[in-house]
């Protein structure tokens, strides 16, 4: 405890004594100390710090729906619409092609729907042919619904681990800029440089852990602990 005459801030204006340099002293030290091990212990690896991983898209996925004219069953969008006005009635596709023979087939994203409800930036987006528009479309799950086909985002994207931090104990955030379903065991076999089978392993052994099912497939934004 500081002396009476010092207790009070500005209580008192004469130089502080041999006691209070003392205690000053010390307790500068002891900040000091505690900055340092801090230090290190980041140094070392001990203190876990956030990571920030994103998934980004590359380019369109693939459709998967059935090819009238070939077995192949794969198509890519290269943000093409047509746009097909019947008086005051409007029609809207989504055209992709074949990957194997060429064939064109329509996806459906406005049908019979009047032509003043359509919002005039969508229909200036649509006659420009605009490729993030088409990539929009394509991740509503409306669309797929209606028109019965599912994504394939194989080689369509990729995995931005920064400044990774290589110590034992890992805080890693993984952010998705789009919804691509994908496992987080993959995720961080590929972010963390591990086979999928150590990941696996990590996770029986309870080093890996999250809040989400890691085993599973996962396309929003999820956390995970490494432990080594």
């Amino acid at each position: 405890m500081l002396p009476d005459h010092v207790a009070e801030p500005g209580a008192c204006r004469c130089t502080p004594c041999e006691t209070c340099r003392a205690l000053i002293s010390s307790r500068v030290a002891l900040f000091a100390s505690r900055f340092l091990l801090l230090r290190i212990s980041h140094w070392n690896g001990c203190i876990p710090v956030l990571e920030n991983w994103v998934v980004v898209p590359t380019c369109l996925p693939v459709v998967l729906r059935r090819c009238h004219s070939c077995p192949s069953g794969r198509f890519r969008a290269n943000g093409k619409f047509r746009v097909n006005a019947n008086h005051k009635l409007l029609d809207v596709w989504l055209l992709v092609r074949c990957v194997a023979c060429g064939d064109t087939a329509k996806l459906t994203i406005l049908e019979r729907v009047n032509v003043r409800s359509v919002r005039p930036g969508l229909l200036d987006r649509l006659h420009a042919n605009d490729l993030g528009l088409a990539a929009e479309l394509l991740q509503d799950p409306a669309v797929l619904r209606r028109n019965h086909v599912s994504l394939d985002w194989e080689g369509a994207w990729r995995l931005d681990t920064g400044s990774a931090c290589h110590g034992d104990f890992r805080d890693v955030s993984v952010r998705f800029e789009v919804r691509i379903p994908l496992r987080p065991v993959r995720l961080i076999a590929e972010g963390c440089g591990l086979s999928r089978g150590e990941v696996e392993r990590l996770v029986e052994e309870g080093k890996v852990v999250s809040a989400v099912r890691l085993r599973g497939k996962v396309s929003g934004d999820f956390t995970f602990t490494l432990k080594r």
